[in-house]
């Protein structure tokens, strides 16, 4: 049962693949891709087959899903405006290969978000859907590591900078999304499944927040901004201008629950708890 991971040279495509042979997939049954496989060639060495699949080039594709039974479609982090063309050559590219099942790793309530990042991966759904290709949608909500990595900087300003009001987010960590696919990779009855995943306790800014001035043991507040304040902030840290816009366009939508999931999708996919914010912070703060 060959799977192939996109995006391996990524944190999320890498994860899954370790998750995958964790669950007992041998290394000659998984086929790592990426555009510049000189990145995963650890992975080659450890007798997984490493392809170059170039979301952007149709012709490296083909090749590179030869022979695929399942694939994981990690949504690009390319340009937002590439990005849904990109999805669509390699559903097209999965179809013509002759896979029999899709996993693509969306976000929480795509098919109303209101979000620019939630409308390309409505349409990416979407595109599934027509080409009627046996799909499970993974609906990935935020990552812990979003916040988690920007400590040092959170506890140098003591504040967490945001736009999301008083909305609920439902993070998790990406290991734990990574092997929530794995799961559905290699178990049956997941076909045609639409899970919400989130941790099992969102948390606002201002908790969060809170909850990291409790863990450091230094004052932390939140600092509430319009959204196009914040995009200015983030562009002014060195973001592009189009990320920036776009990453605060995201708050605006945690801002309207757009984060927010209460399905238990993931803790039922992991057969445990998720990683909680607490415990993500006690392992980066002793990092």
């Amino acid at each position: 049962m060959p799977i192939v991971v996109t995006g391996a040279t990524g944190q999320l495509g890498r994860l899954t693949v370790e998750a995958l042979l964790r669950r007992g997939i041998p290394a000659a049954d998984i086929i790592a891709t990426g555009r510049d496989v000189a990145r995963i060639k650890d992975l080659a060495d450890r007798g997984i087959t490493v392809r170059r699949a170039d979301f952007a080039d149709t012709d490296s594709l083909p090749a590179a899903f030869a022979g695929a039974d399942r694939l994981l479609l990690v949504s690009a982090s390319v340009p937002v405006g590439e990005r849904v063309a990109n999805h669509r050559r390699v559903i097209d590219a999965a179809a013509s290969a002759g896979v029999s099942l899709v996993a693509y790793t969306s976000t929480t309530h795509a098919d109303t978000a209101t979000t620019v990042i939630g409308a390309t991966h409505g349409a990416t759904e979407q595109y599934l859907r027509d080409r009627g290709i046996p799909s499970v949608l993974l609906r990935n909500g935020w990552y812990l590591e979003n916040y988690t990595s920007q400590l040092p900087q959170i506890l140098r300003n003591a504040a967490v900078v945001g736009a999301a009001g008083e909305g609920r987010i439902s993070a998790a960590s990406r290991a734990d999304y990574a092997e929530a696919a794995a799961v559905v990779l290699t178990a049956e009855g997941h076909t045609g499944a639409v899970y919400e995943l989130g941790g099992d306790e969102s948390f606002t800014l201002s908790e969060l927040a809170a909850t990291i001035s409790a863990a450091a043991g230094k004052p932390v507040s939140y600092a509430d901004l319009p959204v196009s304040e914040f995009a200015e902030v983030l562009a002014a840290a060195g973001l592009p201008a189009e990320l920036a816009e776009v990453l605060a366009d995201a708050d605006r939508g945690m801002n309207r629950g757009e984060m927010y999931t209460d399905s238990g999708d993931l803790r039922r996919l992991l057969g445990r708890p998720p990683v909680t914010l607490s415990e993500a912070l006690a392992v980066a703060l002793h990092h």
